[in-house]
């Protein structure tokens, strides 16, 4: 498939202040239709240059062809440039008729509905996908795009432990998808590097820069980000400006008034279901401005 899409207005393309959202999945089954479909209605509704739907459906919602489509058609419905980003309930999390992982099927599902020739959702923006490099064709999902000075890219990081599985044998998947991702992060680097950008912000479902959580449910016994977390941290060593690590929170640690952690120059920020908007302001020493919503917005996250 093609690595472009669509261009937007050289203006728009060169804004040093802009304003962008992020739609995050809820837990919940019941809730998920309600919070996307208003999430959208809040983003069409403000001055927005993009939105990233962090994920697409709630993790206890089928794994159905039906339900992915009735979700690909709520997307569309977006008069914003939206982007979509996996998370681990879209495919990692999915378990087949038979009580064992569907995973490798699902993602290649997803892949098949929601980023063909056919169907873009990120029609005006520019978009490089990682599979326009030929070793790295699969990974249509892993994009990025430039905007003012900052480079914004999504990453296929799954909250649970990064789908590392223990009694899997070779772990073919995720180490297949950690080749790619490092790859990935590194031609993000080098090209932010050679254009001098200010910025770059990193779309993904789990949080790299923080071990998985261990529970009597669910033992860790292999830290699946420790990789992505090392090269990231390489990076942003080297890297002049800021690094922004946007994730989906988890359930205990999601928050109605999320802010950004800084540590140097690597900052990160979990979301909580719902929408949340962003501004960049180049002129700022911070760069990135969690925007802060009315109560009643944030009320119907709850």
């Amino acid at each position: 498939m093609c690595g472009f899409s669509l261009l937007l207005p050289q203006a728009a393309a060169n804004a040093k202040e802009f304003s962008f959202a992020v739609i995050s999945p809820p837990v919940k089954a019941a809730m998920t239709e309600g919070i996307l479909s208003e999430a959208i209605d809040q983003a069409d509704s403000g001055n927005l240059a993009f939105i990233v739907a962090n994920g697409i459906k709630a993790a206890d919602e089928p794994c159905t062809d039906s339900l992915y489509s009735d979700r690909k058609t709520l997307l569309q419905t977006a008069r914003k440039d939206l982007i979509v980003s996996l998370a681990a309930s879209d495919w990692a999390k999915c378990i087949g008729e038979n009580g064992r992982s569907s995973a490798a099927a699902k993602l290649n599902r997803v892949r098949e509905l929601f980023f063909t020739d056919e169907f873009f959702f990120d029609g005006g923006i520019p978009v490089i996908r990682q599979s326009a490099t030929a070793k790295f064709r699969s990974y249509v999902e892993n994009a990025r795009w430039e905007m003012g000075n900052i480079m914004f890219a999504t990453l296929n990081l799954p909250s649970n432990n990064n789908h590392y599985v223990f009694d899997a044998g070779r772990n073919s998947e995720f180490e297949d998808r950690l080749i790619a991702n490092r790859d990935w992060l590194h031609r993000i680097y080098i090209y932010a590097m050679r254009k001098k950008l200010a910025g770059i912000v990193l779309f993904c479902d789990g949080n790299p820069l923080s071990p998985p959580a261990n529970s009597a449910d669910s033992p860790v016994r292999r830290d699946g980000f420790v990789e992505t977390r090392r090269y990231l941290m390489n990076l942003a060593a080297k890297f002049p400006g800021k690094i922004l690590i946007i994730h989906n929170a988890e359930d205990s640690r999601a928050s109605l008034l999320p802010a950004i952690t800084w540590h140097r120059n690597m900052g990160e920020l979990a979301l909580a279901p719902g929408l949340l908007r962003l501004t960049v302001k180049s002129s700022s020493p911070a760069l990135f401005v969690v925007i802060k919503e009315p109560p009643h917005a944030a009320n119907h996250r709850q």
